[in-house]
């Protein structure tokens, strides 16, 4: 089984700025602009906030409601009115899309999904960001893959439903597929009917990537177990081992500054899974 840290959502070069964690904690994932898309900001929510307002106020007009965005991965019912069928779904195309290949990923494989956020203030009605908050990498949703489908030739009649999906505008290239997701998690024996895709709602340390007073946002906190020494595969795209220290019982990460997919072997990594299922299981908090 794979696990993948999937890096999506707005950031200083798709978007401009980072997401936006609200003052409750609320995370709030702002899909990237796509003018493809037939999908507003506008008609989207995420967390139970309308992302117009907050895409408007944060780019400063330069991104508007009325703007295309690349609702990807799509994880949650509540985001838009949904045709019946409807599951959580995730597209992914090109180079990251042959990476994700490469890898063996397919059904059973779980996403966790990543991106940047900073924290915002509400000021004279308008959101503005929190001038001391510095940005940092945070865990806000996952994926678990039932199963996978070409977008190479036209949807079948049982998909109709996925349509919208800003990667089924884009049929007919042979790199194009989505990644549909599985009813209930199942990556333990005590899974607890927990779902198959969902959000972090809000913000907690235990889902943050970023290390504490880091210099940079991809200078990385992660558990011990994540050091790839003993003849484990480090993580995709992070094979050169000056990337990786061990420090106070914590492994420190340099991640790469590009990339969307990252590819951890379960095998060789077996405390991954429980790790992943239980921040899964505190999802809410």
């Amino acid at each position: 089984m794979k696990l993948i840290l999937s890096r999506k959502g707005f950031d200083s070069s798709a978007g401009g700025v980072p997401s936006p964690i609200l003052p409750d904690g609320r995370l709030v994932v702002l899909p990237i602009p796509d003018a493809q898309s037939s999908i507003p900001y506008g008609a989207i929510s995420h967390a139970g906030e309308p992302l117009g307002p907050l895409v408007a106020d944060l780019t400063r007009g330069r991104i508007t409601a009325d703007t295309g965005a690349h609702l990807d991965p799509d994880l949650t019912r509540e985001s838009l009115p949904r045709q019946p069928g409807w599951r959580p779904v995730f597209g992914q195309m090109g180079q990251a899309l042959g990476h994700l290949r490469n890898q063996g990923v397919g059904p059973g494989d779980l996403f966790l999904f990543f991106g940047l956020f900073r924290r915002v203030e509400r000021v004279g009605g308008c959101w503005r960001w929190v001038g001391d908050a510095a940005p940092c990498h945070v865990l806000w949703g996952w994926m678990q893959v039932a199963e996978t489908l070409s977008l190479r030739e036209a949807l079948p009649a049982s998909y109709a439903w996925a349509g919208y999906h800003p990667h089924c505008q884009r049929q007919g290239q042979a790199a194009n597929a989505l990644y549909l997701a599985r009813r209930h998690l199942c990556v333990g024996s005590d899974d607890d009917d927990l779902p198959g895709a969902g959000i972090f709602a809000r913000y907690a340390a235990r889902r943050r990537l970023t290390a504490v007073d880091a210099p940079r946002v991809s200078d990385w906190d992660l558990p011990d177990w994540w050091y790839p020494g003993e003849g484990r595969a480090p993580l995709s795209y992070h094979g050169d081992l000056r990337r990786w220290r061990r420090a106070a019982g914590r492994t420190a990460l340099r991640a790469v500054a590009r990339g969307q997919e990252f590819v951890l072997d379960t095998e060789q990594y077996p405390e991954a899974l429980p790790w992943a299922r239980e921040l899964i299981r505190r999802q809410a908090n």
